[in-house]
C-alpha cells in the first residue's frame, strides 16, 4: 500500500483557498439540484422543503431532538420501529441549534445538513488532494455532488454529517494527526452504525504504522550488525575482546498519540450501543434487537441476492434486475481498481467496510444507494480519469451528469424517495 504521508499537507491559511474551486463547484451542483427539485415539486403541488426536512428518517431525527428517545411504532405484522435505531449526534445538533436560534427542529436539521455537506465536500477534497493532487480533489468532490442520489446530501438526514466526519478523520490519519482522527472517528460512531468503518480505518492505519516501525527497527539493527567489527582474538592473553552492541533505536514519536487515537475511536459507537442495551434491558446486543424490529441485519447479502433474483422472474422487472446487477458490478469493479491503484490502507479499509455493510445488509433495498453515499474513495479512480481530460471536456461531462442527477433527484424525491 502507499505510504500514509504521500503528500505534504498544505498550510492551514491556504487550505480554504486551495479547496475553493471544489467547494464552489459543489455548491453550484447542489444549488442546481435544489432548483430543479423546487420546480418539479411545485408542478406536482408538493413542497420541496417538506420533502427535504419532514419525511422518512428526517421525521425520526426531529422527534428524537424534540422528545428524546423512547418513541416506537408497532406495525400490524408485529414489527416494532423504535427511534433507538437512530444514532444521536444529528438530533443533538438539531436540539442545540434550535435552542440557540429561532429555527425549528426541522429547520435546524436542514441547516446542519447543508453545512455538513460543505464540510464533507471539503474533507473529500482534502483526502483526494493529499493522495493524488488538486485536480483529482476537485473532480472527486464534483463526482460526489453529481451522484444520482446526491439530493440526499441536502436532506435533513445524517449522511452528509457522517461523510464529513469520516472524510476529515481519514485526512487526519493520512496527515499523521492521530488524536484528531480518533476524536472524529468517535463522533462518526455517534452518527451512524457504519461509523465502525471509520474506526476500522483508524485501527488499520495504526496497526500498519506499528508494523512498519518494527520492520524498520529490525532492518536498522541488521545493518548495524553488518557494520560492527568482528571480535578480536589477537591479544596476548588469548581472550577475545568484546564490543558493545549497537544501541537500540529510540522509540518513534507519536506512539502514545496513536494508541490514544485507537482507544478513543470506538468510544462513540460502543457507548451508544451499550447505552441502548442498558435502556432496553437486553445487554450489549440490545441494539441488534432494535435493528431487527426494523428488519435490519447483516446476512452477507443473501436477502439482497434473493431480491435481485426475483426481478428476473418477469418482464419488464428483469430490466430493473439487470440494472441492479450492473450497479453492484460497478461498485465492486471500482473497489478493485482502488486496490490496484494502491490507495492508502485506511481508505481501502473504510470504503471496503462501508460497501460491505451497504450491500450485505438485509435492510430496505431501496436504501442501498444512499447507504453507499459515504463511500467516496470509490470515486477516486473516476476522479483521476476525469482530471486527465482537458478542463473544457471535463466541465462538459460534469455539467451533463449534474443536470441528469438533478432531474433524477427531483423525480426520485417526489416518488418513492430515500426511505
Amino acid at each position: 500500500m502507499t505510504d500514509l504521508a504521500t503528500r505534504t499537507a498544505p498550510p492551514r491559511d491556504g487550505a480554504l483557498r486551495r479547496a475553493a474551486p471544489a467547494l464552489l463547484g459543489y455548491a453550484a451542483v447542489r444549488a442546481l439540484g435544489l432548483v430543479v427539485l423546487a420546480m418539479w415539486s411545485a408542478a406536482r403541488g408538493k413542497s420541496a422543503y417538506t420533502l427535504l426536512t419532514a419525511r422518512w428518517d428526517a421525521l425520526w431525527y426531529t422527534r428524537v431532538a424534540d422528545l428524546g428517545y423512547g418513541y416506537e411504532v408497532r406495525l400490524p405484522n408485529g414489527d416494532v420501529h423504535s427511534n433507538l435505531a437512530f444514532f444521536p449526534l444529528l438530533p443533538w445538533l438539531e436540539r442545540l441549534l434550535h435552542a440557540a436560534t429561532p429555527l425549528s427542529y426541522a429547520d435546524a436539521g436542514f441547516a446542519v445538513s447543508l453545512l455538513a455537506a460543505l464540510a464533507a465536500a471539503w474533507g473529500i477534497f482534502a483526502v483526494a488532494d493529499h493522495v493524488y493532487g488538486r485536480g483529482a480533489g476537485v473532480c472527486a468532490v464534483l463526482l460526489w455532488a453529481v451522484l444520482p442520489v446526491g439530493i440526499v446530501q441536502s436532506m435533513a438526514y445524517s449522511e452528509s454529517l457522517f461523510t464529513a466526519l469520516a472524510a476529515w478523520s481519514l485526512y487526519a490519519v493520512l496527515a499523521g494527526r492521530w488524536l484528531t482522527a480518533g476524536t472524529l472517528a468517535a463522533l462518526a460512531g455517534l452518527t451512524r452504525p457504519v461509523g465502525l468503518a471509520v474506526v476500522a480505518a483508524v485501527w488499520a492505519a495504526g496497526i500498519a504504522s506499528f508494523g512498519r516501525e518494527r520492520s524498520a527497527a529490525a532492518a536498522g539493527a541488521a545493518r548495524a550488525d553488518e557494520r560492527a567489527p568482528a571480535p578480536s582474538a589477537d591479544r596476548p592473553s588469548g581472550r577475545a575482546t568484546t564490543h558493545k552492541s549497537a544501541p537500540e533505536p529510540p522509540r518513534a514519536p507519536g506512539i502514545a498519540r496513536r494508541v490514544t487515537a485507537m482507544l478513543v475511536a470506538p468510544l462513540g459507537a460502543a457507548g451508544y450501543v451499550l447505552w441502548v442495551g442498558h435502556r432496553t434491558g437486553k445487554g450489549p446486543l440490545g441494539y441488534l434487537d432494535v435493528q431487527a424490529g426494523w428488519r435490519n441485519g447483516f446476512d452477507g447479502g443473501a436477502a439482497f441476492a434473493r431480491f435481485v433474483a426475483d426481478k428476473f422472474t418477469s418482464f419488464p422487472s428483469a430490466l430493473a434486475g439487470a440494472g441492479l446487477v450492473a450497479g453492484v458490478a460497478l461498485v465492486v469493479w471500482l473497489y478493485v481498481v482502488c486496490v490496484r491503484q494502491r490507495q492508502p490502507l485506511p481508505l481501502l479499509v473504510y470504503a471496503g467496510v462501508v460497501t460491505a455493510l451497504a450491500l450485505c445488509a438485509s435492510s430496505y433495498f431501496g436504501s442501498k444507494p444512499r447507504l453507499l453515499l459515504p463511500a467516496f474513495p470509490l470515486l477516486l479512480p473516476l476522479a483521476l480519469a476525469l482530471a486527465r481530460l482537458r478542463v473544457t471536456r471535463s466541465a462538459l461531462v460534469v455539467a451533463g451528469v449534474a443536470v441528469s442527477s438533478a432531474v433524477y433527484g427531483a423525480f426520485w424525491l417526489n416518488g418513492s424517495g430515500p426511505p
